[in-house]
Parts: C-alpha cells; structure tokens; sequence
C-alpha cells in the first residue's frame, strides 16, 4: 500500500512500469549528472490538468529538465512532447533543450511549464506505447476544450463520446446525460447532448484504450489536428494563419486550410526582420512557377519563434538522425545557431524496434466511474479492484476534488531509485499498485495480467512472447535492471492489445517466423486463394456501390437542384444491388473462415469449396439483370442533370474532388457491369484448376454458364456505355469548343503525349484520336488543369508516312490530312508504332463510314486558328502570373486524371488498354518497402484505372495514397539487392523503386499479371523495354 505521505508520481497514477526509463536517452547511457550551482523549483502542468515541482540546477540545460519529466511519467516515447512556456514577451515558446535553465526562466516562481504534444504523427498507430496514445487522448481533450481543434458538429460529437466512453464505461442513459451536464468537453455542449448520446451508445463493450484509439482516429482525419496557428498577412495584407506540419508548411485563412509547401518542395526556410521567407525548388512542370514565398508577421520574434518550430518539425519527421552542431566560427558568425536537439522520429522507432524493447501488457480503466453505491454503474464497474476503491474512497475524503497548485510532490534528480520506488507497482502487496484507482479525469492503467483484454486484431506482434515480456521488464534503454516483487510473466495472460498491431508503421515488421507460421496455418490449395481472390475483391466492389449508395446520394439528397428522375434510377439500381451483394461477401466470409478452420470447427462438413456459394448468388445476379441493363440510363440521366443545372454539375465536380470518390464518378456507376467480368474470370480459373470429378467442379461449371450469358447479352451495351462514360470524362479535361465530343457515333480510340514540329521547335502536345478527327491541344495555365485545344485534323482523307529521315527526328511521322501537314514525333518506337496503326485504321474506317461531319468545334473556334500552331496567341505574362499566388486557394482540379499522367510520363493509352483495365482489377494484402527502408509495411492494396491504391485496412472509406502505373516495369528483384524473401517482385520508374510482397505464389502471379496489364503489357506491342523519354 502506498505511504499516504508521499503523493504518487504521474507515470505511478497511470500505473506504467517503473523500468521504463528515459526516452531521449541513447540506449545504455544513464540520466545526466545535475551540474554545480543554485537550485531552483521548476513546476510542470501535466496533461491531466495537476502539477508537479521538479529541483532543478539553474545550469541545468533544459534537456535535463524535460528528461526528469520523461523519467516522472515513466514514458518510452517522449520525444512526441516537448515543455511550453511563456517567455518574458508573453509569447508561447518551447522549452530548448541545449540552453540552461537560468536564460529561459527567468522567475521561477511565476512561471508554469506545460507537458503537451509537440509533434504530432500522421498515423497514431507509430505510437507503440499504450501509455503513449492515452497522453495524446488528453491533448486532444484539451484541445476541444479550449476550442484549438475546430470540427463540424457531427465529428465534435463523435469525439466527446469516444472520450466519455474512455471515463464512465458502457452507455446508460441517465448516468450517460448526467455526465455531460457535469463535465464540459467542447464550446456549446449543450445543443449536442442528444447526438453524443447516440453515438456513446454505439461504444458498447470499448475499452478505455480502445475509445482512445478511435478517438485518435477520429481526430488525425481533421483538418485542424495537431494545427498551432500563427498569425501572418501575405503581401497584400490579407490576414492569414501559418502553421507547421509532418508534411510541410501550412497555410490557414481563418480554420480553412488554402495551401500547404511540402517539405520536399521548401528549399530553404528564413527569416528577415517581420518577413518570414519560403524557398520552393523549380519544379519544371509548371510553367507559373515562383521561386520565393513572403509572408507578414507581427514582429521578428514571432518569425524567429516559428521558423524554431519549421526547423524542428523538419527534422523530427523528415531526417534520419539528430542533425549535427555546426563548428563555432573563429571570428564571425552569421544566422542563428539553433539547430534540432533529440531523437528523430525514425530513430525513436528503431530504438525500440533494435533494443527488441516491449512494455509490459497494462489495461487502462475508466477513469470517472463513480463508486457511490446509490449511483448507476456501467458493466465495468466489476473490473475496479476493490483496493483501488477503497483506496480512491480515502483520498476522496482527505484531499479535494481538485489538486491545487501549493500541493504538487517534489521530485529532485537526486532521489534514490529506492525513493522513487517506493509507490511503484511492482513494490506493491499483491503487485496490485498498478491498479489504483484515479479521478479528475485521469485514467488508471494496469499491470495485472489476469484482466480480460480486447480480441488481438489477425497480426501478431512478437511482443506476445512471454520470453521476450519477461527480458523488458529488467530494461532500461538496453540496460539491464533489477525488478524485485514484479510479476512474472504468465503465458496465459491477455494478448497484447489491438492497439499495437503494424498499420503502416516503418516499425511494426513481420518476421520470417510469423509469415512461415501464418503460411502453415492457412490452406495451400489453389482454389483456396482464388476464393480469397473472391472476398479481397468482393469487399472492394461492395465498398465502390457504397460511395454510390450512401456518398453520393446523401449529396444528391441535400441538392433540391437534383431532378426526381436521376434519384430514382439510381435509387432503385444501386439499393437492390448493394443489399444483395452486402449479403453475398458475408456468405463468402463465412466460407473462407470454415475453409481456414478459423471458426465453428466443430462443425463437420466439406466447407473448402466456394462453386456452391458463387452459383446461388449468381442466379441471383441473374434475376436481377434488369438493374444492370440501366446503366447506360443511369450515365444518360447524369449527363441530362448536369447540362440542365449549372449548380448540379458543380456539386458533381466538387464530389469527385472528394477522397472517397478515389475514381471518376461515371467509373463507380459501370462498376456493377465490370463485376460480371470479374466473376467469370475467377469461375474460369476454378474450372481450369478442379479436376471434372471434383464435388465442386460442377456448380462451378454451371455458375461460369449464367454468368457467361449474361456477359454475352450485355457485351454490346457495355462497350456502348464504356465509350459513352470515357468521353464524358474527356469532356472534363478539355477546354475549347468541345461541348459536343459525345455526340452520338463518336467512339474514343487512343490519348496519348506527342511531340510536335512548328516554327519553335518540338513542342510537347497532348493527341485525342477518335473514329472521326484527331485534335491536339496543350495543358492550359488555368487553375483546373484543363487541357485547351489547339486544331482538329479530320480523319477522312488522312494519310500517313514515317519522317525520321526528312526531319532528322526519332520516331517522327507526318499526318497529311485535307488542309495541312503536321509533323509529330512519339517518345518510343513502340509509341510510333501504336499511333500510325491505329491512326491508319480510323482514317480507312472514316473514308467508307457515313457517320460524323467532324465538325467537332466549329461553333467556338474559326478555321485560321487550326492551321498553325504559330497562329496561336502565346499565353500572356499576365496568364501565366495570376496562378503564381500561392496565398490563395487553388481552384479544383482534376489533376490526378490518366490523361495527366499520361501528359507527365509522356506515353499513351487506348481504348483497348481501358477494357483490359476494366478486366484487371484486384484487391488484397500487400507488404511495400521502399528501396531504402528495413521495414515491410502491410498495407491493404486495390489495383484498378491503371493505379495502385493503398489503404490500411480494406475498411478504411479512402486511401491514403495511389501510385500510377503507366511508365512502371515489373521485374522480380536481383540477388544484389539483397531482398532475400519469398513473392517479392519491384515496380520502378526512373529513380522511383517500390517492392512488393504478397502471401502466396498464386497471389504473386495474379498481382504481376495485372500490373503488367497497366505497364508493360499494353497495347498490341510491347513497349516493356522502351523507356520512357521523360
């Protein structure tokens, strides 16, 4: 039992094994010596609102101090946080760790240090400490409290029930509302009571550290997590915020973020008087390109104090190692000499990785459960151990509800581990002290092993080895310590929570020992991953139907511009389709988990076969074709909408500027007719795998025969609707006249990135081919991206010859066409090869069609202005000037297009390449690893549009990033680069490399296959040893 008479540390209350030790500390060094010289009392405010007093040298530097707080709190990760302050001009600074004490505080007495968050990750699943995540819970707290993270109220409400849940446990309506009349979380609580309610009652059965995962969750997706403003103007005087991130510069007008300088771009960060500068690199892809950035603050110590702050976020996230001092000048020294002082987050991450340090498993417990016995408890209320009870009970009756500031405990760099041992949970009778009881919204976190922990997500961390359990507990930064009265591991104790599973941590790393076990434990049969194949992308479609069914509808819903008519054939088209199917994967998930052997195996019965699951839902399919005859309908009535109402199409252009909408809008309505496709290629490779005597050869056989037959029937109309859906996308990335391109008998052929020959020289264009005209045009200076069209060259009379001799250019050819000559050159022989074929064809099929004039554009643009580039007025310095100013927000773009990728990797795409995409798509599991990291990182993979989507987890409602693959080669990697694993093949492009590690052989293959597909593999010629020239 803890001596009443000396008040428990914080890392103590929160119940963190004493060994912990110092996080800024390199492995095997031991906390600094206090140097010489007079004492001072410094206190530091806590996250959890108390305070504690440290004695202090005032030689001291401030790294000491920040390292007695590290060693109080027991915490591992400290390098997250940092100590604020007030300096004497009353502005908020950090705490720098190579000054000493005395030239930064200059009156003790008076001055209070914050312990907060200083550097906040992308992703709270790089915090590998339990302890870590719940001090960054109470950042996030306090940050609502005080009205610093700005959200809707939706979100707002979401984030106060995750927090309440964390404190009083499981929803109980009275208990719940009293809470909250009590307790004030955000600005204006009161009008959002009843919305925080419903969601608190979704939280049933979380964990306090489970609640504070989804509030982490929750709160990294804002726009205003982890933002401190700072107040600026930009040259003409508009007031605006900057503010310093994991990826760059900030730019903030009010809460609104309008730019952001990645840190990859930023040249050089200064500081001149009020002026705060930003140097970009060139970036030679944009022609309005501007080369410094200037920015208004309120005076040179507000630049000085923010520039601090760039340099330190720079190299926390961004460096390798601690950036070394530079040497002292002999004479004259000229700039600051600040520099970065602690760990990077890289090496925070390698330490615990390399020391194969892991804490010892603790649970967290509602913080404010009450213990009047007249009061209604949640279910939780059994978990409290009735010491902790009683124990919370005395100290509620002999000290306030509120610490004051006069009682903090001292805590002196010369206390005996024996002293501060004292209160630790392993000296307690019954190695119950990590269990006390806390209040005033302080969590308690236990080292009991015998609580019930949360169910372990499908990764194992090897933390879970009771060997490696029982080494951490005796180390300190690699040292090793004594532990007495501590528990000894029991390996039938919880499993390590969810929380520290590897998401797309650099750290969390699988080991060979894990992936031989997981490959032994699941089935190795073929037909086994191609129904794995079936779940992995059944869950991608059903999620694609949801950005239709509940996204884009609830958009629609809100829209009255919107006509009865598109909502109800959307309505009624997606609705069924999205019920029928979100039962069809709930049956596959049943199967795969009996096939794996992962539930109900005490049920007997021949579950490792999916024929009998894929023909019932088929003919289901099959009843439903009436709603897959529609789409053409669906994109018909869209079209119609957006023509009638200006309003309507922005609301369109503004969702597909959206993160869930990852592809073009009309793409997500064609998907329920690329479903079929899929289907019957999985059912082909089923039937080409079983042997005729296999019991489930014949339902997939008869499963293959419908859904072949209704691919049949529907083929005609599919690829209608496909050139009908790819030219309305054209129709968005052009500008100039091309109101009519979908007209009615106009087929898309190829797109693609020319060079072609005027008076200036090769100037790079962008080509259009269609079954009538060939246009060309060039990327406009517009904020939107869009590509202006410069002339149409008609197919009807085009003729076509190899130039390369005549001009003295590669890969050249001329297009003769009625009323000129141009003069092109491809970027490849292969490129040459696919233009002229296809060139040829379209201009043989217009001489005998009698279909469109070709009069493509004559309405908007004269014919003089077709016949030479030279005509052409050159963009205007004004143009070009008026998107130079980054203060302002871009306009929407449609940057991400693949005719933009293919404009940027000089290469082209045909319509052919886009049905073989539609065929190809494919959803799984991957481990990516850059070329110079150590770590694997699982990441959940779509393959579709010719690009790589990464997620975190196939629930996840967007990615996290894509990765275009036109210009990309797939190889498998050499032995000199030292990728010694199983199922790895490479993606590279220029000084880009990516590797990629699937689960099986059979994966392995099908992921080559379609990227290949999207790489090397277009086209009728392969173009896969062809480099591309930019």
């Amino acid at each position: 039992m803890v001596d009443p008479e000396t008040r428990a540390s914080a890392g103590q209350r929160l119940g963190t094994p004493e060994t912990m030790a110092i996080s800024t500390l390199a492995p095997g060094l031991k906390p600094p010596v206090m140097p010489p010289g007079r004492h001072i009392t410094a206190r530091v405010r806590m996250l959890d609102e108390t305070e504690e007093l440290f004695d202090i040298s005032q030689r001291a530097s401030g790294k000491v101090l920040f390292d007695m707080v590290c060693t109080h709190l027991n915490l591992v990760e400290g390098d997250y946080f940092g100590l604020e302050l007030q300096d004497h001009r009353k502005m908020a600074v950090w705490l720098d760790h190579l000054k000493p004490i005395a030239k930064q505080i200059r009156r003790p007495k008076h001055c209070v240090l914050r312990f907060v968050v200083k550097f906040f990750p992308p992703d709270h699943a790089q915090l590998l400490e339990e302890l870590t995540r719940y001090l960054f819970a109470l950042q996030i707290k306090y940050d609502l409290a005080c009205g610093r993270l700005t959200c809707n109220d939706s979100s707002a409400a979401l984030l106060v029930s995750h927090i309440i849940q964390s404190e009083i446990g499981d929803f109980e309506e009275t208990q719940s509302r009293q809470h909250l009349l009590n307790n004030s979380y955000i600005p204006d609580q009161m009008a959002l009571i009843d919305k925080i309610m419903e969601f608190h009652h979704k939280h049933v059965g979380h964990t306090p550290a489970v609640s504070d995962f989804q509030l982490l969750e929750v709160a990294r997706r804002l726009e205003m997590y982890g933002v401190r403003l700072h107040p600026a103007k930009d040259r003409e005087g508009s007031k605006l915020s900057l503010s310093a991130a994991h990826t760059g510069v900030l730019v903030f007008q009010g809460h609104t973020k309008i730019n952001a300088f990645n840190w990859s771009k930023v040249r050089k960060l200064s500081f001149k008087r009020k002026r705060f500068l930003i140097k970009l690199r060139p970036d030679l892809n944009q022609s309005a390109y501007q080369d410094t950035l200037e920015f208004m603050m309120a005076s040179r110590d507000c630049c000085k104090v923010f520039w601090k702050i760039c340099v330190e976020y720079h190299a926390f996230f961004r460096l390798f190692e601690e950036p070394k001092p530079k040497p002292k000048p002999v004479l004259f020294s000229r700039g600051s000499s600040f520099r970065f002082s602690g760990r990077t987050q890289k090496q925070v991450i390698d330490f615990v990785k390399d020391t194969e340090f892991r804490k010892i498993p603790f649970e967290r417990k509602h913080s404010k459960v009450q213990c009047n016995s007249n009061s209604p408890l949640p279910s939780q209320r059994s978990q409290v151990p009735k010491e902790s009870a009683k124990c919370a009970a005395r100290e509620r009756s002999s000290s306030p509800a509120k610490h004051h500031w006069k009682e903090p405990a001292l805590v002196s760099a010369e206390d005996s581990p024996a002293l501060r041992n004292r209160a630790s949970p392993s000296s307690q009778p019954n190695g119950r002290g990590g269990d006390r009881h806390e209040e005033g919204g302080r969590a308690t976190l236990s080292s009991n092993r015998h609580h019930q922990a949360a169910e372990p997500l499908n990764t194992e961390p090897v933390s879970s080895s009771p060997r490696l359990l029982g080494a951490a507990q005796g180390m300190v930064n690699g040292q090793s310590h004594a532990n007495g009265g501590g528990h000894s591991p029991s390996p039938d104790g919880p499993q390590p929570s969810p929380l520290t599973s590897p998401l797309l941590n650099d750290a969390a790393t699988r080991t060979d020992d894990e992936d031989e076990a997981r490959r032994k434990r699941f089935p190795t049969d073929k037909a086994y991953f191609v129904a794995k194949e079936l779940l992995t992308t059944e869950r991608t479609y059903l999620k694609d139907l949801e950005v239709i069914t509940v996204s884009f509808q609830s958009m629609m819903e809100k829209e009255e511009a919107t006509p009865d008519s598109l909502k109800n054939v959307i309505l009624s088209n997606f609705e069924p389709l999205f019920k029928f199917h979100t039962g069809f994967l709930r049956e596959v998930e049943q199967r795969l988990a009996l096939w794996e052997g992962r539930s109900n195996a005490h049920i007997k019965g021949d579950y490792q076969r999916i024929g009998d699951v894929m023909l019932k839902n088929i003919q289901g399919i099959k009843e439903m074709a009436a709603h897959l005859q529609k789409q053409s309908e669906m994109l018909l009535e869209l079209e119609k909408a957006c023509r009638a109402s200006r309003k309507l199409e922005g609301l369109c252009r503004d969702f597909e500027l959206q993160k869930v909408c990852y592809v073009p809008l009309t793409v997500f309505l064609l998907r329920p007719l690329h479903r079929l496709l899929h289907y019957k290629q999985i059912l082909e490779r089923l039937c080409k795998h079983y042997p005729p005597a296999h019991a489930d050869f014949r339902d997939c056989r008869a499963a293959l025969a419908d859904v072949s037959e209704m691919v049949s029937q529907l083929h005609s109309s599919m690829l209608k609707t496909e050139n009908y859906q790819k030219l309305l996308e054209l129709k968005k990335d052009l500008i100039g006249g091309t109101d009519n391109l979908a007209a009615a008998g106009r087929e898309f052929i190829r797109l693609g990135c020319l060079s072609k020959l005027s008076g200036k020289g090769l100037q790079q264009r962008m080509f259009f081919l269609f079954n009538d005209v060939l246009l060309y045009t060039s990327r406009g200076m517009t904020s939107s991206n869009q590509f202006k069209v410069h002339g149409q060259l008609p197919l009807r009379g085009m003729t076509i010859r190899g130039s390369e001799d005549e001009w003295g250019v590669p890969h050249a050819f001329t297009l003769v066409a009625q009323r000129q000559s141009v003069v092109v050159a491809a970027s490849s022989l292969s490129e040459m090869e696919k233009w002229m074929e296809d060139i040829k064809t379209a201009a043989d099929q217009a001489e005998t069609s009698n279909g469109l004039t070709s009069e493509l554009m004559a309405s908007s643009m004269n014919d003089h202005k077709f016949l030479e580039d030279s005509a052409l007025e050159p963009e205007s310095e004004d143009d070009l000037s008026s998107s130079r100013s980054s203060l302002e927000r871009q306009a929407p773009h449609r940057g991400n297009t693949m005719v933009h990728v293919c404009w940027h990797r000089n290469t082209s795409v045909s319509m052919v390449d886009y049905s073989m995409a539609v065929e190809n798509q494919l959803s799984g599991n991957l481990l990516r690893k850059f070329k110079n990291s150590n770590g694997w990182q699982k990441l959940w993979v779509v393959f579709t549009n010719f690009s790589l989507f990464f997620y975190k987890t196939h629930q996840d409602d967007y990615p996290l990033a894509s990765l275009p693959l036109l210009g990309y080669s797939v190889t498998i990697p050499t032995e000199s680069e030292n990728i010694h694993k199983d199922y790895v093949f490479k993606l590279h492009f220029k000084s880009h490399v990516y590797y990629f590690r699937s689960e099986s052989e059979y994966s392995f293959e099908r992921w080559i296959e379609v990227i290949q597909s999207a790489t090397s593999g277009r086209g009728a010629v392969s173009s896969r040893e062809e480099a591309p020239a930019h």
